[in-house]
């Protein structure tokens, strides 16, 4: 699940672009000024920055500039009502690695973050897929498969397979998962995550000898292969 940090201080379109990118399963944090977009990247790691230019104290210039000086190569994309050709030339040569000029088409923000993660990933070697025992998941493409056989999920199933994979091996507790997968404080009341997880584990689980999500009474649920006795 990749993690964006979005720098936006017009809360309408901060709200916009937050609940588009979580539908599409990233992860977001939000900050809304220069200074506070630099202390994140310096403790923490960001597979991709949005980053608006007119800022309350810092411009987005100037974060890109020194992101850049610190050494953080992530990929940083402008999103600007500035959308002349010399401020697209400024930004790309203050270190954005792509500029994209307000008003915007969402799914257009959506292709250029894929680009960009999807370059990061040549660079590192590393390909959109992730593999544990006979169960793999192309992020690509959107496919799981068991073995040789494709499972075919919603969304959010998808999403919170997603998240069980990245947590494989340790105990997640019903809290993690809603706030990953819903992005919601969780509520007691709700049993929103034991009927997703029940999906998913009729569609992961059912017919196989080993299984994968297992129920720990009293602190969550365990993403380990086991065999039931």
């Amino acid at each position: 699940m990749s993690k964006i940090l979005l720098v936006e201080d017009d809360s309408r379109v901060a709200s916009f672009v937050e609940k588009g990118l979580r539908e599409k399963m990233f992860q977001v944090r939000h900050v809304m000024k220069g200074y506070e977009a630099i202390e994140e990247c310096m403790h923490q790691e960001f597979d991709a920055i949005i980053l608006d230019i007119m800022l309350p104290d810092l411009d987005g210039f100037d974060v890109c500039r020194t992101i850049r000086r610190r050494e953080i190569n992530v990929p940083i994309i402008m999103l600007s009502a500035l959308n002349t050709p010399e401020e697209k030339i400024q930004g790309l040569e203050a270190g954005a690695d792509d500029y994209l000029g307000k008003p915007f088409n969402f799914l257009e923000l959506i292709a250029r973050i894929n680009a960009q993660l999807r370059r990061k990933s040549f660079e590192k070697g590393n390909f959109e897929q992730y593999t544990y025992h006979d169960l793999s998941i192309n992020l690509d493409r959107h496919v799981v498969k068991r073995g040789e056989t494709e499972i075919t999920l919603s969304p959010r199933e998808f999403k919170l397979l997603l998240f069980f994979m990245q947590n494989k091996e340790r105990v997640v507790t019903r809290a993690e998962i809603a706030e990953a997968a819903w992005d919601l404080n969780f509520d007691t009341n709700t049993n929103v995550v034991d009927v997703y997880i029940n999906y998913l584990r009729n569609k992961l689980d059912k017919g196989y000898d080993t299984k994968f999500i297992q129920t720990i009474k009293g602190r969550g649920y365990l993403f380990e292969q086991y065999t039931e006795e």
